[in-house]
């Protein structure tokens, strides 16, 4: 025994060591498994819960959608809403022998790859046979869709609030109200909080069950001119046309309409809703009154007439009458009848929204929109004539300067406008700011056609002085070879004059009243020029001069102020302001040869209504054209033309009365 017993010992402590070797190993597996969930705690928290809900998914019920759902978001896997998001668009499948769900994308024809959904690494093929794609129905698909947003709108990222804010307000549904309740008392953003609590309200209108809650949301909206309103009111106020024999007694959830009076409801319509009910006899077309005397002809007559007499209408109608009588064919009612029908009758327009206090919310909030509304669109209209008036003034001042000291009808002032619009544009070839190249460009122009106007007065108008239909005519020679010459070297293609950037877009007051930043600086600018020209006629020694050689010419001679040196200055700066309208004008209208030819004539307008040779008459007389156009326009907003037509016959009209224009100037150029 002792001589076995080393061995024994021998085989005890190898089978000791054994042993302690594999419970070291399992020891170390199982930290290693233990190692390796906590590096990745998502990805197993959001695999137990899709395997640990694969059958409710599977069957996609409404009554365990919210858990399901829950359960995924809960993980906090970053691939929670991407799962969720593929699972409402149907792009979710499960392999049938496990129930085991995956993404798939098509290999070939027969096999499908098999992707993970939280790692979205390929992990597999499959045949079409073995998998089968989850089709949610509606209700789930409506139930994720929320919590996706719900989840969105707490985010962490503030641009991600804002996109799913969007989003919702575009396709609004009954369960986003909840989750943006939720949302908005979270909410850190202060303009994101107010568009959240905007949209809270707007779905408040249509979707809460609390009738209290409803209507304080709609009334909140009553100086709301949003369209996004309008659009979420107008719908509650939905109704369907019924007829009853009597009148109701309570309207609330209904009102009268009438027949041929109001726009959805014609005598006609009407008529045959009585038909309808079984209360008035169908009425009888033509043809089924043919067709019935022609199955009731009995030995060449119907109706005791001949039937080669009845060619005419009159012989056919008695012939019908007679089968009436007769029993033969069925009542056709008179107009007269079918009037009496429809009047005896009631008609209502019942609302498709039961609450009655909510459809008076409706219809009052809605009414006090549409007075707002209105307010806002004349508000717009003024707008409009005030600036079409700036740029109206500004085509028309140089041209009333020159016109009103000189006597001089100028056809070609359009040309000096279009020459400072394509000034502007060669400056803008040299000078990529925009911003620097129209202050460069504005005095450039000045120059160009100051020199121009110029040039025109001592090479041709001088000559002409006294000669008005000479005049008239050289200048329009002018103006058809300044045209032509535009054309020569820029070619009849529209040019580029382009605006700054902190002049694109508009200013917006509401949904209803916005004016483009253009149309606003070039009212700033006419404002300045007004007070410009004001301070040089009324404060310098060339205003006086100029007044002088406009009162009394030869007067002026006399005290020795030279009437040709201020004619040419005068021309020269009533041209070099016309060259800064082209700038102005030329950042919003296509700069081409023809730009001044499109201004000349409400130039003249302006200029004539106004009083000639007065910057205040220039002023008023702009305000009038630009006001009293933009008026015609909005009776018939698709026709300029005809509003053109029609202002110039008032204009013609008001020249009868006052000649002299709105305020007349004194001296020659009033005609003294």
């Amino acid at each position: 025994m002792t001589r076995f017993f080393p061995a024994f010992l021998f085989l005890a402590l190898f089978t000791l060591s054994l042993g302690l070797a594999g419970s070291i190993a399992q020891a170390q597996q199982a930290t290693s498994a233990s190692l390796e969930h906590s590096a990745e705690p998502h990805a197993s928290a959001f695999s137990a819960a899709l395997k640990a809900n694969a059958a409710h998914i599977i069957k996609g019920s409404v009554k365990t959608a919210q858990s399901v759902i829950d359960a995924i978001q809960e993980t906090g896997s970053p691939a929670a809403d991407m799962f969720l998001d593929l699972w409402q668009n149907k792009d979710v499948w499960y392999r049938k022998k496990d129930k085991a769900l995956f993404t798939v994308k098509k290999k070939d024809s027969k096999t499908y790859t098999l992707f993970d959904p939280e790692s979205g690494d390929p992990v597999g093929t499959a045949s079409k046979k073995e998998i089968k794609q989850i089709k949610p129905n509606s209700g789930v698909r409506a139930m994720v869709g929320a919590a996706l947003v719900a989840n969105q709108l707490v985010s962490e990222d503030v641009e991600l609030r804002k996109a799913s804010l969007d989003s919702l307000a575009r396709d609004p549904k009954p369960s986003h109200l909840l989750p943006l309740r939720r949302a908005v008392s979270r909410e850190t953003d202060e303009g994101l909080k107010r568009s959240m609590i905007r949209l809270e309200r707007l779905l408040t209108t249509q979707y809460d069950k609390d009738e209290k809650a409803r209507v304080a949301a709609i009334r909140s909206f009553a100086s709301d001119l949003g369209l996004d309103v309008r659009a979420r009111l107008n719908p509650i106020l939905a109704s369907r046309i019924v007829v009853e024999k009597t009148e109701r007694e309570d309207e609330g959830t209904a009102r009268r309409v009438y027949a041929g009076s109001d726009e959805h409801l014609s005598v006609t319509q009407a008529y045959d809703m009585l038909v309808a009910k079984g209360w008035a006899s169908a009425d009888i077309s033509p043809d089924q009154k043919y067709d019935t005397l022609v199955a009731n002809i009995k030995d060449g007559q119907v109706g005791g007439l001949p039937v080669a007499s009845l060619n005419e209408p009159e012989a056919r109608h008695t012939a019908y009458k007679a089968l009436v009588e007769a029993g033969l064919a069925p009542h056709d009612p008179s107009d007269e009848e079918v009037a009496a029908a429809v009047a005896n009758a009631a008609f209502y327009a019942v609302y498709d929204e039961p609450s009655e206090a909510v459809i008076k919310a409706t219809q009052e909030t809605l009414a006090s929109i549409e007075t707002r509304v209105s307010l806002s669109e004349f508000a717009d209209l003024f707008l409009d004539g005030l600036s079409l008036a700036s740029i109206f003034f500004l085509a028309a001042i140089g041209l009333a300067i020159t016109f009103g000291v000189m006597g001089v009808i100028n056809m070609a002032h359009g040309e000096f406008i279009m020459m400072g619009a394509y000034t502007g544009y060669l400056v803008q070839q040299y000078i990529t700011n925009y911003t620097l190249s129209i202050i460069v460009a504005i005095p450039a122009a000045f120059v160009v056609t100051f020199a121009a106007g110029v040039a025109l007065e001592r090479l041709v108008i001088r000559h002409l002085y006294h000669r008005p239909l000479e005049t008239l005519l050289a200048t329009f020679g002018v103006s058809i070879a300044l045209q032509q010459l535009a054309k020569n070297i820029f070619g009849t293609q529209a040019r580029p004059l382009t605006s700054p950037e902190w002049l694109d877009g508009a200013l917006v007051i509401n949904d209803v009243i916005s004016i483009s930043w253009i149309r606003v600086a070039i009212f700033a600018l006419s404002l300045i020029f007004f007070a410009m020209l004001w301070f040089i006629l009324n404060r310098t020694r060339l205003g006086l001069e100029t007044r002088a050689v406009t009162q009394n010419p030869r007067m002026a001679a006399s005290m020795g102020i030279n009437p040709n040196k201020i004619n040419m200055l005068t021309f020269g700066l009533g041209s070099g302001i016309a060259g800064i309208a082209g700038v102005a004008i030329g950042l919003f209208a296509k700069v081409t040869s023809e730009l001044g030819s499109d201004y000349i004539v409400q130039s003249f307008m302006t200029v004539v209504v106004g009083g000639v040779g007065n910057i205040w008459g220039t002023l008023a007389g702009a305000a009038m054209i630009g006001f009293l156009q933009k008026g015609i326009e909005w009776f018939n907003p698709s026709n300029t033309l005809a509003a053109q037509t029609f202002m110039i016959i008032f204009i013609i009209i008001f020249i009868q009365f006052r000649p002299r224009g709105i305020i007349a100037l004194k001296g020659r150029a009033a005609g003294d």
